[in-house]
């Protein structure tokens, strides 16, 4: 690794700016951004994905190595990322930074604590539960009504236990009332410093948070309960951006780490603007398949922001396509063209969709050491059949040189098809409508049902004038549905939503489908189980 001050100044940043965290991490300080202000932005480009296997198809490997190999072809890139949770890498993924020779580094430490941001994201979110409760202990003058309090608590950790608890059991310990649990990154908190453009905004974003509602039904924030400063002087350090690097020494932003699937999934947009300052080219990406954290970051992101996209690369695999075609987990690796062909459909509608958003969409083919030659060409064939242009990706066995031919062909791309962005739809749409525009324009179904808790909700959050936000869709990853078994592209099914919620802060509804879980829990043979801390200190089995 190279000392962060040279892979800063490679960036183009002034060690002055810089906020040291050791040797290879550093804070971006907002007098950056001062200095910065008048530079012309750079070119914006997503990656995004197919729907993938429970394995993950190296989306976050694929931005990693295209960032490098722009940078290798003389153009000055910056990747913009999000943080690694605790939940998958000790759950079931592991690890969140690359792998091979397109990774982030130092790996280990930027997958477990880093610089602190979860921390002080978890720590600022249950102080304001603390507050809530307190309030309500201490006499409740705003009036809260104890069985609508909505703000439940926050950890960085996969633990199903906590979904569902009562707390203030005992003497003197407060009202006895069920609360539960929350992943970090499913936080509002974590997507209000996302969404948040500085100091001021944050606390503003902060302050219209809604930790619950009176009898009369009027909304209580955090604004209401005096609980801004301190949740700010919390976050003081958590809303500067971080800067490590690749493998070989590209520069990366790195800056919160909202999930795709229960929340916006999208890293902030003060490390994604700070990049746009620093680079030619900023490689960001969106969590999961393209309708989910690409449509979050079409239809939030971009629009709250004011970002202009200028392309979109959609990561595909072999095996994502045979386990769409079919085939399960432990056969993926086996020859099988057949199964591709059959998950082509999947490829197909992403490609679509993708398309209505007015970017241009490259293909980058991730590949894998077990896939054919067979299998390849036959994915390579069907993107031309379906007038995308398409590149395979070898970044994990050879770094930069392996997504050369990616990177020129997006070189080429950015230069002769311009963009022209908009998101999916209308803000003067009702929240309803935006749903199940999205149901049906991206996800392929026919409609959607409402539990009658959610429709009374959704009617509620238009009456106190909230109408106008866009839907933040909370879903399984593994289907355009809300059933993760619905694999492929599936048509005319009905999307369930079974609770919605509003983030006044974010600035979102909340549309939670299906069996969707704001709290994941580990699975039979966890992450965990599987590591090992050696005598020199390296983890074993993190990566």
């Amino acid at each position: 690794m190279k000392p962060i001050v040279e892979v800063a100044a490679r960036a183009g940043i002034d060690e002055e700016h810089l906020e040291l965290y050791g040797r290879y991490k550093a804070k971006l300080n907002p007098s950056l951004t001062k200095e910065l202000e008048e530079r012309p932005d750079g070119r914006l480009v997503l990656v995004t994905a197919v729907n993938p296997t429970p394995a993950g198809e190296g989306k976050t490997l694929t931005t990693i190595g295209l960032s490098q190999a722009l940078n290798a072809l003389g153009t000055k890139t910056v990747a913009a990322l999000r943080e690694p949770s605790l939940g998958p890498c000790f759950g079931m993924k592991g690890g969140a930074t690359g792998g091979g020779r397109a990774q982030i580094v130092p790996a280990e430490e930027i997958n477990l604590h880093f610089t602190g941001d979860l921390h002080a994201i978890s720590s600022a979110h249950n102080l304001l539960a603390a507050l809530v409760d307190n309030h309500v202990y201490h006499g409740n003058e705003l009036g809260l009504d104890p069985k609508r309090i909505v703000w439940k608590r926050a950890v960085d950790m996969n633990d199903r236990g906590l979904r569902s608890i009562v707390t203030g059991l005992g003497a003197g310990n407060g009202l006895p009332q069920e609360s539960g649990f929350l992943i970090t990154s499913a936080s509002e908190v974590m997507a209000v410093l996302c969404l948040s453009e500085n100091a001021d905004d944050l606390k503003e974003r902060l302050a219209r948070m809604i930790v619950g509602y009176t009898g009369e039904g009027q909304t209580v924030t955090a604004g209401d309960l005096n609980a801004v400063e301190g949740m700010a002087i919390l976050l003081r350090e958590a809303i500067k951006p971080n800067l490590v690097q690749t493998l070989d020494g590209t520069p990366v932003i790195i800056h919160g780490g909202p999930f795709a699937n229960i929340a916006h999934g999208c890293s902030s947009v003060i490390g994604t603007k700070a990049a746009l300052k620093l680079g030619d080219i900023v490689v960001t990406e969106a969590g999961f398949g393209a309708e989910l954290g690409a449509e979050k970051f079409f239809d939030i992101k971009c629009t709250q922001s004011g970002l202009k996209p200028d392309a979109a690369v959609l990561v595909v695999t072999v095996k994502a396509l045979k386990y769409n075609g079919g085939v399960p987990v432990k056969d993926l690796d086996a020859e099988n063209t057949e199964a591709v062909r059959a998950g082509l459909g999947n490829l197909r509608r992403h490609l679509r969709n993708l398309r209505l958003f007015g970017v241009p969409v490259l293909v980058a083919v991730n590949h894998f050491a077990a896939d054919s030659e067979s299998e390849i060409a036959l994915v390579l064939d069907a993107c031309r059949e379906m007038g995308a242009a398409a590149e395979l990706s070898d970044v994990w066995a050879e770094g930069a040189a392996g997504g050369e031919a990616l990177a020129r062909r997006l070189l080429q791309m950015l230069d002769e098809q311009p963009a022209s962005y908009a998101p999916l739809y209308e803000p003067t749409l009702d929240l309803r409508g935006k749903i199940e525009a999205i149901v049906t324009r991206l996800y392929g179904g026919s409609g959607v049902s409402y539990a009658p808790s959610a429709s009374r909700a959704l009617a509620e959050f238009e009456r106190l004038g909230f109408g106008g936000l866009p839907v933040c869709m909370a879903k399984t990853p593994y289907s355009f549905s809300d059933r993760p078994s619905l694999l492929g592209a599936p048509e005319g099914f009905t999307v369930a939503v079974s609770r919605v919620s509003l983030s006044a802060g974010a600035g979102f509804v909340v549309v939670e489908t299906g069996n969707t879980m704001t709290m994941p829990g580990l699975p039979k043979v966890p992450a965990a189980a599987r590591m090992k801390l050696a005598e020199d200190g390296t983890i074993e089995g993190l990566l």
